[in-house]
């Protein structure tokens, strides 16, 4: 039976959720971005992690308002 992983590295990430894998240097260099964790000098993230952050960064378009909210009633 094949364990699944929780934690991967940001070589992962990057691939999985097609970001770069600077992007993500970037962003914990400025302290922003998805949680993760160091483990000597291993940088980790948990996929938890990762979806969480993605799902906090949505952003509204026209289209997925309603047409009452579109204009205001």
């Amino acid at each position: 039976m094949k364990k699944e992983k929780k934690a991967i590295s940001p070589q992962e990430a990057a691939e999985l959720y097609s970001l770069s894998v600077g992007t993500l240097a970037n962003l914990r260099c400025k302290k922003q971005g998805p949680k993760y964790y160091c483990v000597g000098r291993k940088v980790l993230y948990f996929v938890d992690d990762l979806e969480a952050w993605i799902k906090r960064n949505l952003v509204l378009t026209m289209d997925s308002l309603s047409e009452e909210s579109r204009w205001g009633r």
